[in-house]
């Protein structure tokens, strides 16, 4: 007995998805011939032209249509420009009557095609309604925010209840990287799938025809008759707006329990980047002109995007130069560096993402990161060593290199390779971890899931199973951008090691000498700077005692930052002692020096920590001898500094002796520049205790900005770390844990106070363009508190007000017109706010209706 085939979405690839030969109901299908005489009907024509398919075919179109809208559809003709063109006309009037179309019309083969639907919405402003969702896109500062707001604006215009930005990766697989949804029905942010799950019939369709709405999956398609011509040719449906469904597409779509689909195609550099893919849980047709409005945005999201990629790119490029630069200056004047892979993985890893980094030079090797054990490494050299001389070599699967990669493969699954010398042959190799370790659920992975009859295959978390499986050991590709980079790496490398061999001496010698010339001409120019600058200060002074003193402090933050400067020019711009800076902050204070206390082995710090370092000492200094144990004669103050086991600095700046401690009621600038430079401009920690006997401080510089004496006085090159701790702004409070309902009929206004709510803490923000839209939120999902717009097009929002008095929930009016607005007598009295919103207004008439309760 044979087994019954497989059913899954690959079996896609093999449907004739563009001639299924039928449309869904929601509109009708007129096919014609070249000179107008009706071919083709869809089996519905009686439901919206009150004629039989049997009657039509073969008569001319003009039998049904007026002359007018004859004429219309004709001009449309001559305007198709392009195998894939499809003109569209709102609100047309196709048969004299009082019913209105929304017409598409587009060649297939010999035929001209003509789909209609009764029109919903009267054609608005949509130049001017994609031009304002457009502007709130160019406002975004990253990637991840674009297309976060692409998202949030086609679900305010479509409407669905959830929409997402769908991108393809270079194997055809997908991810949900933006994601727009109704509260209470999950997250797919994040979710993989595998290319399967749109086949390739659907990727040449998403690039041919744009725009495809599934209005109901329930729904009875409606056949074309007759199905085949005189040839025996099915009609080709590829650029229709009302093509039916896959039954398997369909069959996923109801495990999913979505019940309407819109997808948008966003295309980049004439590929197919990915889709704005929109679920609604129940049926939902949005009107043409909503659905025309959205391709248009979607158009110009593609164009934005393309720009911005294109950008990002030559910014990567230029960045990842600049780190060249920086790289090599150090190896020029250090061949040691070469072998050091953590400092390599420092470098390396800001121009090209990795997980660990391998070195191989001359036989010797050092592994750094997350990396294969150093027996698989070695395989991995030999392997290399067989691959194209010369040049750089990448794969997102080291299996296909070597046998035998599995093991290791969930902390290394791909390398890129980078030679940096011709014979022996060297190699800094980049590893990145399998791809699977990133990846999650943005939902609850093991929720029960419902079937149809074509089995657990056809759902999206079986799909997400069968993605991990595809891509257990696999890492994330290296694009063509990091492997231009690696290029470029690899032949200056290659130059360097070259020269190092024969004159390496030589050039250290020029080097040290170009560089004692230009830290000369720059310690001039600097100290001039700064000596203008003070002597613009204290040439500033004002009469009042309380200004005098700020501008006293800001001379002194200055002149702190001078002797710093001195310092570290002093040693050609490389590391400084620490004791010195000790020293010279110290040294201001002549009575109090002998009072303070140093305890710790000689040590350096390069040239950021020790200008950092700078500052904050001369703000322990001079609160110390303000408030502090340095301000009155029996005290005392002790800087104590060790190296940890990692060979982090950790420092303490100990009191005792001096007046009482409390914990200070308000953080000056002074206080911020104690806590937080270390770990904002360094990387490391740092501590404030206020105990009662004296204050004590400590401080963790990392391990990279420190260095012996003895070791080279070359510059370190280094990368600012963003710090854990970095504070946030302030948490907005007047509107937390509150549900808030905002009716107002404009989409861009909608959005605009939609913001201003989140940013005043809204738990939840409702929006309804409507009465009925919000009146069914009110008895679905009541919220705590209202926002409405008195005007709403063709009605008022006061049917909304007297609902939610009925319920006792506070409410208050916006208006743009002023005064002019009539109010209700029951609802006078009420809070009116003035458009447009401001985050003042707002917040203050909320926390008003809030402490009222009204």
């Amino acid at each position: 007995m044979n087994a019954p085939p497989q059913v899954d979405l690959t079996n896609c690839d093999r449907e004739p998805i563009h001639i299924l030969g039928a449309i869904q109901p929601n509109g009708f299908l007129i096919a014609l011939t070249l000179d107008w005489i009706v071919a083709r009907t869809s089996a519905n024509l009686p439901d919206f032209l009150h004629v039989t398919p049997e009657d039509a075919i073969g008569r001319p179109l003009a039998d049904f249509f007026t002359t007018k809208a004859i004429h219309d559809l004709r001009n449309r003709v001559t305007l198709l420009r392009g195998v894939d063109a499809v003109e569209r006309q709102f609100d047309v009037a196709l048969m004299g009557d009082r019913r209105r179309f929304d017409v598409a019309i587009h060649l297939s083969n010999d035929n001209i095609v003509v789909e209609a639907e009764p029109a919903k919405d009267v054609p608005g402003d949509v130049t001017g309604t994609v031009r304002a969702m457009i502007s709130r896109l160019d406002q975004c500062d990253t990637m991840n925010a674009f297309y976060r707001e692409g998202a949030r604006q086609v679900r305010a215009l479509i409407g669905f209840d959830r929409v997402m930005v769908y991108r393809f990766a270079p194997d055809g697989s997908g991810e949900v990287v933006a994601e727009a949804c109704k509260a209470g029905i999950g997250r797919f942010l994040g979710l993989h799938y595998p290319a399967s799950d749109i086949p390739q019939q659907a990727r040449i369709l998403y690039m041919r025809n744009l725009l495809r709405v599934i209005a109901d999956v329930n729904a009875t398609p409606v056949p074309v008759v007759p199905q085949l011509n005189e040839k025996g040719e099915p009609l080709d449906l590829s650029l229709s707006v009302l093509r039916s469904v896959s039954p398997i597409h369909i069959e996923y779509l109801k495990n999913m329990g979505v019940e309407a689909s819109l997808s948008i195609s966003i295309i980049v550099d004439g590929k197919l980047w990915g889709l704005f893919a929109c679920h609604h849980y129940s049926p939902r047709m949005p009107s043409f002109e909503r659905r025309a409005t959205s391709e248009l945005f979607s158009q110009m999201f593609s164009m934005r995007l393309e720009s911005r990629e294109r950008k990002e790119t030559v910014e990567f490029e230029r960045r990842a130069r600049d780190i060249s630069d920086q790289l090599l200056g150090a190896v020029a004047s250090d061949e040691a560096l070469l072998r050091d892979p953590d400092w390599l993985a420092d470098i390396l890893t800001h121009a090209i993402p990795a997980d660990g980094v391998g070195v191989w030079l001359a036989g010797n090797y050092a592994l750094s990161g997350s990396t294969p054990p150093s027996d698989a490494f070695r395989r991995i050299v030999r392997a290399l060593n067989a691959t194209a001389a010369g040049r750089v070599f990448a794969t997102d699967r080291i299996s296909d290199l070597i046998e035998e990669a599995a093991p290791f493969a969930p902390a290394a699954s791909g390398l890129l390779a980078i030679p940096i010398s011709r014979s022996p042959r060297d190699y800094v190799v980049l590893f990145r971890s399998e791809m699977i370790r990133s990846v999650r659920w943005a939902g609850d992975p093991h929720k029960p899931v419902s079937y149809g009859p074509n089995g657990p295959r056809l759902t999206p978390r079986e799909s997400f199973d069968e993605w991990k499986e595809l891509v257990r050991g696999r890492s994330l590709p290296f694009t063509q951008s990091e492997e231009r980079v690696a290029e470029t790496l690899r032949a200056t490398l290659i130059e360097v090691v070259l020269r190092l061999a024969d004159d390496a001496s030589a050039e250290r010698q020029q080097a040290h000498a170009r560089q004692e010339l230009l830290i000369a001409e720059l310690n001039h120019r600097v100290r001039n700077i700064l000596g203008v600058i003070r002597g613009l200060i204290r040439q500033s002074q004002p009469t009042d005692e309380k200004t005098r003193g700020f501008v006293g402090m800001i001379d002194g933050r200055i002149h702190a930052l001078a002797r710093a400067h001195n310092q570290i020019t002093e040693d050609h711009w490389g590391p400084a002692p620490l004791r010195a800076l000790i020293d010279a902050e110290t040294a201001v204070f002549k009575h109090e020096a002998e009072r303070i206390h140093v305890e710790g082995e000689p040590v350096l710090l390069n040239p950021q920590a020790f200008s950092t370092m700078a500052l904050v000492f001369h703000e322990l200094v001079t609160n110390s001898t303000k408030y502090g144990s340095l301000s009155v004669a029996q005290g005392s103050v002790t800087i104590a500094w060790q190296r940890n086991e990692s060979g982090d600095l950790c420092l303490t700046w100990t009191e005792s002796g001096g007046p009482t401690v409390a914990q200070p009621k308000r953080q000056g600038f002074g206080t911020t520049i104690i806590t937080r430079s270390v770990p904002y401009d360094l990387g490391g920690d740092s501590s404030v205790d206020y105990r009662p006997e004296g204050i004590e401080a400590r401080f963790r510089i990392p391990e990279r900005h420190v260095a012996q004496p003895g070791a080279s006085s070359l510059p370190i090159v280094t990368f600012p770390v963003a710090p854990s701790g970095r504070l946030t702004d302030a948490p907005p409070h007047v509107l937390a844990g509150q549900r808030l309902l905002l009716v107002e009929d404009s989409l861009i206004i909608a959005l605009d106070a939609e913001d201003i709510a989140n940013r005043l803490g809204a738990e939840t923000v409702m929006t309804a363009s409507s009465v009925e839209a919000a009146l069914d939120l009110i008895e679905s999902d009541p919220p705590t508190l209202a926002i409405l717009d008195i005007n709403l097009g063709n009605g008022d929002s006061f049917p909304i007000a007297d609902r939610l008095l009925e319920l006792k929930i506070p409410f208050m009016f916006a208006t743009g017109y002023g005064e002019q607005a009539q109010i209700p007598q029951q609802h006078r009295g009420r809070t009116v706010i003035q458009k447009p919103y401001t985050l003042e207004i707002v917040g203050r008439s909320v926390a008003g209706l809030i402490a009222t309760g009204a």
